[in-house]
């Protein structure tokens, strides 16, 4: 296959989605010399606008760096065309002379390609590559763009737990997560001990009880003596309302542009506090919003991340070949391993947390849950260059940590760790 290929990005930014742009770029170079590769500005937009940059013409070096760099080096769009806005973005791309359109991203991604695959009736290959942080697309075991995220929000929580070991307290950290747990999950992937936090988890996959919260709360104070709870965006109560809704009036919601209540952004740390200060009077709590920060944080791009973010990209390139079809990334029991799978499976679904990586009877996760973090990596640094330490006849702890900073900033930042695609991208078992 040769011609021209298109690849756009959609849906939110994140620390690892340049290396899939460029790993199609590169794969394509090495599997069809002279085809051009032109990327989409602001994803189906600049289809629907003509707005292209010609990636065939970018020198390899460039490229690279790119690839290293968070956010969409493209630029994004939250558009979710329907079949008319699918027929325009159909006719963009033949104008372009497209022979196969690579769109990287979620769910609605996966869903716009599904359409454009009923309409176009194979006069053009369409792939869905995958990125979410969310980790929540069906048919993959992870997501590329989630396990650096989870790094910021194992790192974030237990910075905080720390913080809260010398100033105990209340502290609430809300972590972004519609409709599936992972990430604020992996707030307790860096738990140093039974007594680390966070204590409570809360997730979408569970109905969320205020009263029950205070409770929780009130508990794990009694019995540590501070609590550090993960709460996700998206947990809602047992009517299926969002708990933003339950705790924010209804003139201080915030909507995007689909009509979706902006979860974190809608004031829910302030009522989350207040519900906080009503039910534990007299007890100091802070709650923040991550918001965005997990994304494409620089001082957590997860090696493995970017690698599988980059192989992703060169195999979408051979699914194009195939006709068409959604990338994924599968356990196979040993190892990740790439797969070709059809769009019909992933398009407008949701992978919801396991529930039994929950414990059944306290919001905390279970050994199920923690294994499958550890086996994705956001367990590494702090397990081995962390101690508490007891020095004092009173068992004050005594907190070590080297300096690992400067030099792992240097390591993000060199050009070879930007690793070219497999050779052997073609071992990928094919469903």
């Amino acid at each position: 296959m040769a011609g021209t290929f298109v690849i756009a990005q959609g849906g939110g930014p994140t620390a690892v989605i340049n290396q899939t742009v460029v790993g199609a770029t590169l794969e394509v170079r090495k599997r069809h010399p002279g085809a051009k590769v032109l990327g989409s500005l602001h994803g189906v937009r600049g289809i629907r606008d003509g707005n292209y940059v010609d990636l065939s013409a970018i020198p390899e070096d460039r490229l690279r760096l790119i690839a290293g760099t968070p956010s969409a080096a493209l630029g994004s769009t939250r558009d979710k065309p329907d079949a008319a806005y699918c027929e325009v973005i159909l006719n963009g791309l033949k104008k372009a002379g497209a022979d196969a359109f690579i769109y990287i991203g979620g769910n609605d991604t996966s869903g716009t390609q599904q359409i454009l695959t009923d309409a176009a009736g194979g006069s053009i290959a369409f792939v869905h590559a995958p990125k979410t942080i969310d980790n929540d697309l069906e048919e993959n075991d992870h997501t590329p763009g989630f396990i650096s995220a989870a790094e910021f929000v194992a790192g974030a929580f237990l910075s905080v737990d720390l913080d809260f070991r010398a100033l105990p307290g209340i502290y609430v950290g809300i972590v972004m997560g519609r409709h599936a747990g992972f990430l604020t999950a992996a707030a307790a992937a860096w738990q140093l001990d039974p007594d680390s936090g966070p204590h409570l988890v809360y997730v979408p996959e569970r109905p969320f009880s205020a009263a029950g919260f205070i409770d929780d709360v009130r508990a794990t104070l009694d019995r540590h003596k501070r609590c550090i709870v993960a709460v996700s965006e998206g947990v809602s109560t047992a009517d299926g309302k969002a708990l933003v809704e339950s705790l924010v009036p209804p003139d201080k919601l915030e909507r995007d542009a689909h009509g979706n209540v902006k979860l974190s952004g809608s004031d829910l740390p302030s009522a989350l506090e207040r519900a906080l200060a009503e039910g534990l009077p007299g007890k100091r709590a802070r709650v923040d919003a991550l918001g965005y920060m997990p994304r494409g944080y620089v001082g957590a791009i997860s090696a493995v991340d970017a690698r599988e973010a980059f192989d992703a990209g060169a195999f979408a390139v051979a699914v194009a070949g195939e006709g068409g079809g959604s990338v994924a990334l599968q356990y196979d029991g040993t190892k990740t391993v790439l797969k070709k799978v059809p769009l019909k499976n992933v398009a407008g679904k949701t992978r919801h947390m396991p529930d039994d990586f929950m414990k059944p009877d306290v919001n905390q996760l279970s050994e199920a849950g923690m294994a499958y973090l550890k086996r994705l990596g956001p367990s590494g640094w702090c397990r081995k260059n962390t101690r508490w330490e007891s020095p004092s006849s009173d068992g004050r702890p005594f907190w070590r940590h080297p300096f690992w900073w400067r030099a792992r900033c240097r390591r993000l930042v060199r050009q070879d760790d930007h690793r070219r695609p497999h050779d052997d991208a073609d071992r990928a078992v094919r469903a």
